[in-house]
């Protein structure tokens, strides 16, 4: 089975670098995509509240036989409500999550949306804070947040974010915030890698890469998000491509097939812009 490269949090946590996610996955449906992924070879699962398939995740967890300390479990707080949030409902939506993948701790807890139009989030991490200090969450950190709310929970919360889990993909590579992230000690997670299915798998700069490599072009994108150092959590459901994309540490990008891929940013976010979205 192939070692998955790791890489070690502003904390001092571990944390594999090829994680499987599970979103747009149904509860019904996540338990056998799980154990999938686990057979594979993944120890990195990446769910979420809104996902509503924390109960599926945590039963092919417990079914797996693969000892806690070897997997690697992220879930999320979906933060997004008519009302502002507060301490208490911070932790009790932590404890509902905890009770459904029927853990005792998760690896990471992140913050799903800023929502910064709100300005609760400082009140949020600052509750995550306190769920860290418990050991209930080993380490914690956000998702789709940009520079200026960053700057602020570095500033006024007593924990600098370990991740920051947000869209990126060859059409859009986040170049300025991966920067950001490097200098203040953020690991960059990317969501929806391998650009949701909407036409980046088709581009014929990555075909051309992938057929000098005897590799899918899913797999040159993967590759390349590893080679930048991002952490990065493909999603399947389909055990053949389950196992695809966990196929790639048998070869290596070089400077010029990086380049190729690096000119393909165009800026084309294909999610919902973090300064706007307040799904209540």
């Amino acid at each position: 089975m192939s070692k998955i490269p790791t890489l070690i949090l502003n904390n001092g946590v571990e944390m594999p670098q090829l994680g499987f996610g599970v979103w747009q996955v149904a509860d019904d449906e996540a338990t056998a995509a799980v154990a999938a992924a686990l057979q594979a070879g993944y120890r990195s699962i990446d769910t979420a509240a809104i996902y509503e398939n924390e109960t599926g995740t945590g039963k092919a967890l417990a079914a797996s036989g693969i000892a806690r300390d070897e997997l690697f479990v992220t879930t999320k707080l979906w933060n997004s409500s008519s009302e502002t949030w507060t301490r208490e409902n911070v932790l009790r939506e932590f404890d509902a999550s905890l009770e459904k993948l029927g853990l005792d701790y998760v690896d990471l807890y992140l913050i799903h949306w800023p929502r910064a139009m709100r300005d609760d989030y400082l009140t949020i991490f600052r509750s995550f804070a306190e769920i860290a200090e418990s050991g209930r969450a080993k380490a914690i950190g956000v998702s789709n947040f940009e520079p200026a709310q960053l700057e602020r929970l570095i500033a006024e919360t007593p924990v600098v974010p370990a991740v920051n889990q947000v869209e990126l993909h060859p059409y859009f590579a986040q170049s300025e915030l991966r920067a950001f992230h490097a200098r203040h000690g953020i690991a960059t997670e990317a969501w929806s890698p391998l650009g949701q299915g909407r036409g980046l798998l088709d581009d014929p700069t990555l075909a051309r890469i992938a057929a000098k490599h005897g590799r899918t072009a899913a797999q040159v994108v993967l590759r390349w998000h590893l080679q930048l150092g991002n952490v990065v959590i493909p999603k399947s459901v389909t055990p053949s491509r389950i196992r695809e994309n966990f196929d790639v540490f048998g070869f290596e990008l070089d400077a010029d097939d990086l380049a190729a891929i690096s000119g393909l940013d165009n800026g084309n976010r294909l999610g919902p812009d973090p300064a706007e979205f307040d799904w209540s």
